[in-house]
């Protein structure tokens, strides 16, 4: 039997500024987690890091653990590997002032 695999857009066509974070994702029923974030315009100023987090409920969220280092230019894509993650995922980002990325974010699950 063939795993169950598949893709959602959690963030499209979205510019990120000051606080962001993606739509949350249930993904509980999936052994495995990639999200790939590619910058769909060049970036503005210094990118940082955006963290992965958990939530039991879609509702109450704590940083994963895991970051993903933000594309500097336009179509470079990161990804970042997931496991342990309970049920609910969602990518957040702060960025500092005078800084943006317009992404798309998305996640790959396997069961």
């Amino acid at each position: 039997m063939l795993p169950e695999n598949i893709t959602a857009v959690i963030a499209r066509n979205e510019t990120w500024t000051g606080v962001s974070t993606t739509e949350p994702y249930e993904a509980g029923w999936a052994r495995e987690v990639v999200m790939f974030v590619r910058a769909l315009k060049d970036p503005v100023g210094d990118q940082k890091t955006a963290s992965v987090e958990i939530s039991p409920d879609g509702m109450h969220w704590m940083q994963e653990g895991t970051d993903i280092e933000l594309p500097k230019r336009k179509n470079e894509v990161s990804a970042a590997r997931i496991s342990h993650f309970g049920n609910w995922l969602r990518l957040r980002a702060t960025m500092p002032d005078g800084t943006s990325t317009t992404v798309l974010v998305t996640v790959h699950a396997k069961a």
